[in-house]
């Protein structure tokens, strides 16, 4: 094993409970993180613009129900498998999620999606706006600014499980990522030193935290000087741009995506591209200052 590469191989349990056998997990604890810092902000940007706590401690449940059932069922429909995969001999070699249904509740299980996650909290916050009269555009310009803020946890989660690991690299700051090679890697090599990657979800971690950084910022000091829905737009652009590039140094995460020109998360990104770019194009026509206090 190279000395120059960073060896990876944290515990993903912090601890177990004792008397129940429960682990915490690093992983959990990142997604607890993520949802408290957001919430943190979300306060500071509510309060600043008139909203009461209560709003936003309405507005955090829809959040999180959206984000988790989002991301849980975009894995199950995005990355499957839908059906059961069998052998020659009729043997399930892995659980389709339409073959068994209830495995898609199985969020304790790993297997979660950031687009789908993206697509809960929009449908979280339409609901949300559609309960409480708020406008959605001002909601939407809002709660972007706290996004890259929870990616960036959850990337860190994603970087201790060595989970959505990057391809076999010789760059000096690439990871060997012991607790996803090691068994396959030493079976089918007889032996030969594990490959090392690199750290495709330290590097979107980093860019969502200087994206969050940024969007605060632009919401602190230049909001007046845009239209409804452009910040929107422009965390969509900004994020999902990065989020396509970032794909081209990941391993795929489901076997059928090597048959694809570009694997799913790319083609994922694409229509939140262009949704942002609509979303920049239209706050042009709708230019006011609307709801600033």
């Amino acid at each position: 094993m190279p000395l120059n590469y960073i060896n990876w191989n944290p515990s993903p349990e912090i601890f177990t409970i004792p008397g129940i056998d429960w682990p915490v997990r690093w992983y959990g604890l990142m997604w607890a993180l993520a949802f408290i810092a957001s919430h943190f902000f979300m306060n500071r940007i509510f309060k600043k613009e008139g909203r009461t706590e209560k709003d936003l401690d309405t507005l955090t449940l829809y959040i999180i129900l959206g984000t988790v059932l989002g991301a849980r069922f975009g894995h199950c429909l995005f990355y499957g498998p839908w059906f059961d995969e069998v052998d020659a001999s009729g043997r399930v070699l892995n659980e389709g999620y339409l073959s068994h249904p209830l495995n898609m509740l199985k969020v304790y299980e790993g297997g979660l999606a950031s687009h789908g996650g993206a697509i809960g909290i929009i449908t979280a916050m339409i609901l949300y706006c559609r309960k409480t009269k708020e406008s959605w555009l001002w909601l939407f310009d809002r709660l972007v600014i706290v996004v890259p803020l929870a990616g960036m946890c959850i990337r860190f989660g994603n970087l201790i499980n060595g989970e959505i690991v990057g391809h076999i690299t010789t760059v000096p700051w690439a990871f060997v990522f012991e607790n996803y090679d090691e068994d396959k890697w030493l079976l089918l090599n007889h032996g030969v030193p594990i490959p090392a990657r690199h750290p495709a979800q330290l590097y979107e971690a980093v860019y969502c935290l200087f994206l969050f950084v940024f969007m605060y910022w632009f919401w602190k000091n230049k909001r007046e000087t845009v239209g409804p829905g452009f910040m929107f737009g422009m965390l969509c652009v900004l994020l999902f741009v990065e989020r396509f590039v970032d794909e081209f140094f990941k391993e795929n995460q489901a076997a059928f995506e090597g048959a694809l020109p570009i694997n799913m998360g790319q083609i994922l990104s694409i229509p939140f591209i262009l949704i942002g770019i609509y979303m920049m194009i239209r706050s042009y026509k709708f230019k006011t200052n609307y709801n600033v206090t």
